[in-house]
């Protein structure tokens, strides 16, 4: 079973990638950032108290992310794999979720860190922003999440790369080319390990 982390900056494009991964390896594609901004919606107590964490910027505490990632992956069953899309964000997430996939005989097979330059990530932000209804998208709260990438989601890259399962793929490119470069690497796996 594939269990695959797409990371990067916000607004380098991981959303749209892990949709076309997710379809072309048949894989449950699971975005934190998609089922925050649902309870959000909601309007229940916990989609409250994450609201106020999301447009300022800021990551939602640990505990509130991995219940709610375990609530969205525990309920399914006889899959192959699952595509995890910003999660997880710190160390003690990914700690969190070598335990849970431990417990369960699986592994991490891949993280795919998405790179682009951070002027690009400006202009990608601010051009979603003008197409969708995201309150986290305004400049200052952009700022803030780019800080708090490079302060937590870097050191976890480091993380990954010194259990020899990261690789980086350049996207400062046209959506299916980038697309290209992260089917290349997961077919490589692919091919070696099944």
């Amino acid at each position: 079973m594939l269990h695959i982390i797409i990371t990067g900056a916000p607004g380098c494009g991981k959303g749209t990638q892990s949709i076309n991964i997710a379809q072309k390896y048949d894989l449950i594609h699971i975005s934190t950032g998609d089922i925050l901004r649902e309870r959000v919606e909601e309007h229940t107590a916990i989609g409250d108290l994450v609201e106020k964490f999301i447009n300022k910027g800021y990551l939602v505490p640990d505990d509130i992310v991995n219940n709610e990632f375990n609530l969205n992956t525990m309920k399914y069953q006889n899959v192959k794999g699952f595509l995890y899309d910003g999660y997880p964000r710190n160390i003690s997430q990914a700690k969190y979720l070598d335990e849970i996939l431990e417990a369960n005989n699986r592994k991490i097979s891949l993280v795919l860190s998405m790179d682009v330059e951070e002027e690009e990530l400006y202009k990608r932000i601010l051009h979603r922003s003008m197409k969708s209804s995201r309150t986290d998208d305004t400049e200052e709260v952009i700022k803030n999440r780019i800080d708090i990438y490079r302060q937590q989601t870097v050191p976890l890259l480091n993380y990954y790369d010194d259990r020899k399962k990261l690789y980086h793929i350049d996207g400062m490119a046209a959506i299916d080319v980038v697309f290209g470069r992260f089917s290349k690497v997961i077919d490589d796996y692919i091919k070696k390990n099944f």
